[in-house]
């Protein structure tokens, strides 16, 4: 498997691991990345997890295809319980939404130790993620944003130990490694959020106030605050 044949995402997400490190790939769909970092030498043994019929037959096929079964294993199972407690040295968990990602890992709590890296690319909702690293003890040490295909996508890159300092909410929100590089996705990004929120919050202000309603304005015009203020 070449460099090209891996999406822009993906070799972003495959980049963070480091060499001779174990990996489990979950939701691998095709099982591009583990077959692409087994190849490039980067992973020394790959978990290839999927819980639906058609992904995992897909990602077994590519697997022989490439003539790598006997290093990488490709298994039918939900989130982590494809995985055993001390059986690799980083999770790869791309192309879901925030919330899904961290419902994941809180499930799979006791798949985690001897894990040292997690590398986690959300689609959307990557604060969900932010929190749950702060409050499990994960530090997040690096943050990449980028765009593909007209969508922006964030990696995160955790290891294991207790942040120095707390995040801010702007840093929960938008990245705190972002946030000082601010490259053209960042910009993107947060300025199609500011306009969804505008018109949401357009849509709050012409209908009736009700309890429920006043407390999502007051969570959009705070979010609208500080992406603005990261913009400005």
């Amino acid at each position: 498997m070449n460099e090209n044949q891996l999406s822009k995402r993906l070799h972003c997400a495959a980049s963070y691991i480091i060499p001779g490190m174990s990996i489990a790939d979950i939701g691998s769909d095709h099982a591009y990345l583990p077959s692409y970092a087994v190849k490039q030498g980067k992973a020394t043994f790959a978990v290839a997890g999927e819980i639906a019929d058609g992904p995992f037959q897909s990602a077994k096929e590519q697997v022989e295809k490439v003539g790598l079964e006997h290093l990488i294993d490709v298994r039918k199972g939900d989130g982590l319980e494809v995985i055993e407690p001390g059986e690799v040295d980083c999770i790869i968990i791309a192309g879901m939404g925030g919330p899904l990602i961290t419902h994941i890992l809180q499930e799979g709590k006791s798949k985690l130790p001897g894990v040292s890296r997690l590398v986690l690319q959300p689609n959307i909702g990557a604060e969900h993620v932010r929190r749950w690293l702060l409050e499990n003890d994960w530090k997040l040490v690096e943050e990449q944003i980028l765009e593909e295909d007209r969508k922006i996508y964030e990696v995160l890159i955790a290891e294991r130990g207790t942040p120095v300092e707390p995040y801010n909410q702007s840093e929960l929100l938008m990245g705190p490694f972002l946030l000082k590089r601010k490259n053209e996705a960042f910009y993107n990004k947060w300025s199609s959020e500011l306009k969804a929120w505008h018109n949401i919050l357009d849509n709050l202000e012409r209908a009736q106030t009700r309890p429920e309603t006043e407390g999502k304005r007051q969570e959009l015009l705070q979010k609208i605050s500080l992406v603005e203020e990261a913009l400005n």
